[in-house]
This record gives structure tokens, C-alpha cells and sequence, in this order.
């Protein structure tokens, strides 16, 4: 059975946004960002409403002097009626020009707060990477106007309200008559806000789910063909699609019936305020200029379709914003200002608790190589984790050489710890840069050297061109991006190194050859490796053997291997 989406939200630790503008932060965050513009914006809407109010006026008056005795008295009001069409066409370009720019600027703003987040957030981001580069591209492209259509929103009210007052004082019977029909036309408009925003919302759900399981296919391509899956899988990809389909429709039926709905209502209130302005021409109470305007005015007074784009716009940027903020919804991790002091890279684990792992208490002396073994589930990888600080433990404290990780820079961090993976990412724009991505990038001679300890120069040196041949065009085997990452970690090699099952894909004569390079080649330190061969355990100081929530024991391998316990880990990882 699927898990409704605010119960997967509340397990990754992600609040959905509710409520109006003042209960959605990151709504806020994003206007006051585009406010600068939009001001801009307002003012170029509001003068293009002005304009647009003062024709009327200003041809109403024109006919009658027209119509009239005195028709040379008419041309300075011609000269007048062509200003402002001019300056209405002259600020409706350059409205669309600064809403252009605006636009392109908050999303390019929110693209960057978003995925600044989610990697200051690191490996525990609350949201799938699909639907994660869905919200970035999609969702994002949504919630950039919302700053320039807010305020192109409150100029667009000007128009419809400056239309009716206008009409007022142009004859006040004509505005009666279209004052009658003004609260249904009210009602349409509260009804499309609020079945548009739910449908809207829906459709960006289902859209995100898509994606997020199209990555998954993605990355599993492997092994949806060795399963001879393809199909199975598609379905299962597209199963969403009904739902982004009956959102869709929805969405369409409630703009058409909107439109249906103004279509007729609008042109009777039109038509009302015309056959009563007519009445008032025939009593004498209104010249054929006065009745012109009145028409134009109550044209202008119901001419709800800009309002109706601009808060159709509104809706589906504020759902957007509010998806947008589930990726900001878990807290990014924060750093100190301490440095650290002399020292081997001792590292300790006081009460530490995370993952399957419970009040762990485990100290590993600076310079030793500690392997950690255990049966899958046991928390190898999570200790790994918290070790070099890519997540923090859910309770407890973890200290190099006596400080606490959290209370240290970022640059402190970063530069002393360095980590290796069993599937690395390749970063680099060329194999030389991959192995130099991180802190202070080394120079070409680090990072050969760093390769001949991974036992990736002889391959790379093969390559069309080298160190410089781009990522792109390197197709390297799982044991060579292993080697490469690997080579990465010791360019950046500091006063502690963990291996995450980082030589799992290398064959048992480099996996030596690695060992070695660990102990005799690079910066003396603490070497923390994720181990599943007996024979990286018999070659490190101290073996960390996790078991049940926690450490079963410290100690060499040579003293654990006499426990048959020990000795069926090791069965349980080669079965």
C-alpha cells in the first residue's frame, strides 16, 4: 500500500508548507529577493494601468469636441489620445523586458539557494535525486516569477477598480448596473484561485514522482536489462502518469470553464452598462463622448483575464515555492571555528548513537589502520559517516584528536579528513581533475604520485590523453573509478583517512599493492577502512568488530580470529 505523501515527508523529517504567504518562509525568502525588480515591475504596471484608464477620458472627450462646434479645439486632444497609445505600447515592452529579467534572475537565485542547501545538507537530503532535479529545473522555472507577477498582480486590481471608479464618475447609473453583476463575477474568480491551486499542487506531486523514479531506472539500467525488466519497469515509471494525466485535464476543465463562465457574464455586464449609458444619451444626460467612455471604462472594469492570468500564475508559483521548501526542510550542517592542534589523528566516540549503532564508546589511537568488520546491517558504513562528519550522529559526540568535529571550520574539516567510497563520483572535468577535486587542489606531481599509490597511473597514463583525457571520454571498468577515487582520497590524504568499502571491486594483488601505499607512502595518520576481506583485517593494527547495535570488541585480528563468531562474519561476507 503507498504511504500518503505527508507520512513520507514526516519520515525524511520534511514539514509540508500550509497556509497563507506568512506561514511558507521560503515564499517570503523569494519576495523579499525579487523585491528590488518587482518594484520596478509595479511601477511600469502601474503607469501602463494609467495610461490605460486616461484613454478613455481623453477619447470620450475628443468625439465631443469632434461632434461639437469648436473642432479646432480637438487637435490638442488628438495629440493626447496618440501620447498615451504610444506610452501604452512604449511601457508594455518595457514591462515585458524588466519581468523577463526579473524573472530569469530570482530563479537563477533559487536554483542556487536550493542546491547550495541540499549539499550543505549532505547525505541525509530528505528528498529523491529525481524529484529533487525536477523541483531545481521545473518547479524552479514556477516559483522565479512569483515576485514580478505579485506585484504585476496589484497593478493588474488597478485596472478593474480604477475602471469602475472612472465609470462612477463618468455617470453613476451605468456603474450601478455593472456593480449588480460585480459579486458573481467576485465568486468565479475565488473559485478558479482555489480549484486551480489544489490542482496544481497535484500535478506538480505526480510530475516529481516521475522523475524520481526515471532516475532510479536510470542508475539500475544494469539490471533492469539483466532482469529482462524493461517493460515492467516502464509501468511502474509511468504508473504516476494517470494521475499527472487527471490533474492535468483538471486543471485545463477548471481554466475552460473559468473562461466559459466570464465569456458569458462578462459581456452582459458590458452590454447593461451600454444599453443604460444609452438610456442617459437619449434623456440628455450623457454626450456621445461620456457615452464612449462609459463603455470603455466598464470594458476596462471587467476585463478580468490579465487578473485571472496573473493569479493563475500566483497559484502554481506559490505550490512550487512550497515544494520547493520541502528540500530546504532538513537543516544544513553547520561547522565551527576551531583548528586543530598537533596530533596523529586520534579518533574517539563518546556515547555515540546513529543508524543501527547505540551508545558506542570506541577510542582509536593516532597513526593506528582500524578496520571495521561486521555482518551487513551492522552499521559499518554509518560509522564511517559520522566519522569524517559526513552526518552528524543522532545522539553523542565525535573528536579528532580531542575536538569535537562539529565545533571545527569547514577548511579544518575538510583538509584533515579525507574519504573514499565504494562507488565514487567523478567530478573532474578531466581524470587529472578528479583526482584533485577537494580542498587546495594538488599540483600535477601530487597527483600522479597519488595515482601510483591507488595503482591508477599505469591505466590512466593509456588514456588518449592522460591526466587530461575529460571523464567523458575515459568508459573505465568499476575497479578502475574505484582506483581513481581512491587516488582522489590520497591527494587529499590528511591527519585521518576513511575507506569506505573503497577497494571492494579491486583484485587481490592492487587490493596488496594499495595496503601497502596505505601504510609506507602517504602522510602518516589514522586509517579508518570499511573492510569485507579477511585479509585487509589481518593487515590492519586493530580490528573494530560491530555486532548488535554496537562495538563487540577492539582488538588485532590475530586475537579475534580464534572466535568462531569472528571467523562467520567473514564466511557471511564471501558467501
Amino acid at each position: 500500500m503507498t504511504r500518503p505523501r505527508a507520512d513520507l515527508l514526516s519520515a525524511r523529517g520534511v514539514r509540508a508548507p500550509e497556509g497563507p504567504l506568512a506561514q511558507r518562509p521560503f515564499l517570503r525568502e523569494t519576495v523579499r529577493y525579487g523585491a528590488a525588480p518587482a518594484a520596478l515591475v509595479l511601477l511600469l504596471t502601474t503607469a501602463l494601468a494609467g495610461a490605460g484608464l486616461a484613454l478613455p477620458w481623453a477619447l470620450g472627450r475628443t468625439l465631443d469636441l469632434l461632434l461639437g462646434d469648436d473642432r479646432a479645439a480637438a487637435g490638442p486632444w488628438l495629440a493626447l489620445c496618440a501620447a498615451l497609445t504610444g506610452a501604452t505600447i512604449l511601457l508594455g515592452a518595457l514591462d515585458g523586458l524588466v519581468t523577463a529579467v526579473a524573472n530569469a534572475r530570482t530563479t537563477a537565485w533559487i536554483r542556487d539557494r536550493v542546491l547550495r542547501h541540499v549539499l550543505a545538507t549532505g547525505p541525509r537530503a530528505a528528498l529523491p535525486e529525481g524529484d529533487l532535479v525536477a523541483r531545481l529545473v521545473g518547479n524552479a522555472a514556477q516559483a522565479g516569477p512569483v515576485p514580478a507577477t505579485l506585484a504585476a498582480t496589484l497593478a493588474a486590481v488597478i485596472t478593474p477598480v480604477g475602471g469602475l471608479v472612472a465609470l462612477a464618475l463618468t455617470d453613476g447609473w451605468s456603474a450601478l448596473a455593472l456593480l449588480a453583476g460585480m459579486p458573481v463575477l467576485a465568486l468565479l474568480l475565488k473559485v478558479f484561485v482555489r480549484a486551480s491551486g489544489d490542482a496544481g499542487a497535484a500535478y506538480l506531486r505526480a510530475q516529481g514522482e516521475i522523475a524520481g523514479r526515471l532516475t532510479e531506472a536510470v542508475e539500475g539500467a544494469r539490471t533492469i536489462a539483466a532482469a529482462d525488466a524493461a517493460e515492467r519497469d516502464a509501468a511502474r515509471i509511468l504508473a504516476p502518469l494517470p494521475e499527472l494525466s487527471r490533474q492535468g485535464y483538471r486543471m485545463w476543465r477548471v481554466t475552460g470553464r473559468s473562461t466559459a463562465q466570464a465569456a458569458a457574464l462578462l459581456p452582459l455586464l458590458q452590454l447593461a452598462v451600454l444599453a443604460v449609458a444609452g438610456l442617459r444619451l437619449a434623456d440628455g444626460a450623457l454626450s456621445v463622448g461620456g457615452m464612449l467612455a462609459a463603455w470603455r471604462y466598464a470594458v476596462l472594469a471587467t476585463g478580468t483575464g490579465a487578473l485571472v492570468g496573473q493569479l493563475n500564475a500566483l497559484v502554481r508559483g506559490r505550490a512550487a515555492t512550497d515544494r520547493l521548501a520541502e528540500a530546504l526542510a532538513p537543516p544544513a550542517m553547520t561547522y565551527g571555528t576551531r583548528q586543530l592542534p598537533e596530533g596523529a589523528g586520534a579518533l574517539e566516540f563518546r556515547s555515540m548513537s546513529t543508524g543501527p549503532l547505540r551508545q558506542v564508546d570506541l577510542y582509536v589511537p593516532g597513526g593506528a589502520v582500524a578496520a571495521v568488520v561486521g555482518r551487513s546491517g551492522s552499521g559499518k558504513t554509518a560509522l564511517a559517516a559520522v566519522a569524517g562528519r559526513l552526518a552528524d550522529p543522532d545522539r553523542g559526540t565525535v573528536l579528532v584528536d580531542g575536538v569535537p568535529l562539529p565545533e571545527l571550520s569547514r577548511d579544518a574539516l575538510r583538509r584533515e579528513v579525507g574519504h573514499a567510497f565504494a562507488r565514487p563520483a567523478l567530478l573532474g572535468a578531466t581524470v587529472g581533475g578528479t583526482i584533485a577535486f577537494g580542498v587546495g587542489e594538488p599540483g600535477p606531481d601530487e597527483v600522479r604520485a597519488a595515482a601510483r599509490a591507488a595503482c591508477a597511473d599505469e591505466f590512466v597514463r593509456r588514456l588518449p590523453l592522460g591526466y587530461d583525457t575529460p571523464c567523458a571520454e575515459a568508459p573505465m571498468s568499476g575497479g578502475e573509478a574505484q582506483r581513481l577515487g581512491l587516488a582522489r582520497a590520497f591527494a587529499h590524504c590528511g591527519r585521518l583517512l576513511i575507506l569506505d568499502d573503497a577497494t571492494s571491486s579491486l583484485d587481490s594483488a592492487t587490493e596488496l599493492k594499495v595496503s601497502r601505499a596505505l601504510l609506507d607512502e602517504l602522510t602518516p595518520g589514522t586509517r579508518l577502512i570499511v573492510a569485507h576481506r579477511v585479509t585487509t583485517a589481518a593487515r590492519a593494527d586493530l580490528v573494530v568488530w560491530l555486532d548488535g547495535g554496537g562495538v563487540r570488541a577492539l582488538a588485532p585480528h590475530a586475537e579475534l580470529w580464534r572466535l568462531p563468531e569472528y571467523r562467520a562474519v567473514f564466511a557471511e561476507e564471501a558467501a
